[in-house]
């Protein structure tokens, strides 16, 4: 009776640990995803790592990184050994080089790619999970591919990462730069996701007014980007509040920890009570009623901002700075930007960013190529290795390097 009672016990407690383990992988997939378990696996271990370093982080202020980082590196030095790449400094700020080994006959093309990541990392270099589809554009496209490894939150904060980028972006643009690496002058590309999205929109932004750098970008290329800080409650925001990989909750926290740790512009961000009376003329620009087409706006009602304490616009004013938020220039300071392309993700927070931002730039007379992707979640382009690697992710992988490919 005893064994039997000891038994059982181990049942339940079994039963008990596969309910919890089932709860917490479980989450609720759009049904038009394809590989759908496969994608709440990803996202629980997504979950999991995020947990724990942040624990790791906050507790201990310890950093541990090093094994996961050569295990990335590792195993995506067994790939595409026609690439050499190195680790080297533009200007004093780390970037990673990609050389296609193959011969060619003249001048070659350059992608300067901004990786994302919401601005921050804990336990790896930020660099490692994007590190594939650089290696994949250089050895395509026979192309220079030229990866920023810019400062991150918490350590650092806006305007580091912005000022790390726009520095690299300015180094590589000088002619005798570009001739070192043997590449055409006109045929160059600026490219980012995510956070690097954000920051490379910014970056061609900025240049257009920088009468220093006499070399054009061709190009650009901005993959589910994040383009403003003031309106956290969009209708993407609404519908894909729960989704992965990018629930609203973390979009919020990578929105607050790029300016600062304060908690209360954390907070603030959440309930959408972060913007100031007094920076309420800003919002022209994000007012998702004139910019979104009517397939987004589905039953949503724009309803007018709540504002928030003045004191956090004084004390973090980053976060009304068209450098943090390219969305909030004016369309005088978007003429003159190279022909663009915008990527979305239907089940993404940021989907409205983007499609905004194409809306914004049409309406000025720049050339956009919107591409939408109605079965997508956000992040879609690190799925492209094993063991995390999706059908979907290959899928819009090839799409983005076949539009490079012809474009640039």
């Amino acid at each position: 009776f005893p064994l039997c009672q000891n038994m059982g016990t181990k049942s339940l407690c079994l039963l008990l640990a596969s309910v919890l383990v089932a709860s917490y992988v479980y989450t609720p997939i759009p049904e038009n995803i394809e590989e759908r378990w496969k994608l709440m696996l990803i996202n629980a271990g997504f979950r999991t790592v995020s947990h724990v370093v942040s624990l790791e982080f906050y507790l201990l202020q310890v950093r541990s990184h090093h094994v996961l980082q050569n295990l990335y590196s590792f195993l995506y030095s067994l790939s595409y050994e026609n690439v050499t790449v190195t680790d080297t400094k533009f200007n004093n700020v780390p970037a990673r080089l990609y050389m296609p080994r193959k011969q060619s006959s003249g001048l070659k093309r350059a992608v300067i790619y901004i990786h994302g990541g919401g601005w921050l990392t804990y336990f790896i270099s930020a660099m490692e999970p994007y590190d594939l589809l650089s290696r994949w554009t250089a050895n395509k496209l026979n192309a220079v591919v030229v990866s920023v490894e810019y400062r991150l939150a918490p350590m650092y904060h806006f305007p580091v990462q912005f000022e790390d980028v726009y520095t690299v972006v300015k180094f590589f643009l000088q002619n005798s730069v570009l001739v070192q690496y043997g590449v055409d002058p006109n045929r160059i590309c600026i490219s980012g996701d995510s956070a690097g999205g954000n920051l490379a929109a910014a970056v061609a932004q900025q240049l257009l007014d920088d009468l220093e750098v006499k070399v054009k970008l061709k190009i650009q290329a901005l993959l589910y980007p994040a383009l403003q800080t003031l309106d956290l409650d969009l209708p993407s925001y609404k519908d894909n509040e729960n989704k992965p990989i990018l629930p609203k909750s973390l979009m919020v926290r990578f929105w607050s920890e790029y300016f600062t740790t304060d908690v209360s512009l954390q907070e603030a961000m959440a309930s959408n009570k972060h913007v100031p009376a007094e920076s309420s003329h800003l919002f022209r620009f994000v007012n998702w009623s004139n910019l979104l087409p009517e397939k987004f706006k589905k039953d949503h009602v724009y309803a007018s901002p709540i504002y928030g304490s003045s004191m956090l616009g004084k004390k973090y004013p980053g976060f009304l700075d068209p450098r943090a938020a390219p969305l909030l220039v004016e369309d005088t300071k978007l003429l003159g930007l190279p022909v663009t392309y915008v990527l979305t993700c239907q089940h993404d927070v940021l989907r409205d960013d983007g499609i905004m931002y194409v809306s914004r730039l049409r309406e000025v007379g720049i050339e956009v190529i919107h591409d939408h992707i109605e079965d997508a979640i956000h992040g879609v382009l690190m799925f492209i290795t094993s063991p995390t690697d999706l059908a979907l992710g290959h899928r819009v992988a090839n799409k983005y390097i076949e539009w490079l490919n012809i474009n640039l």
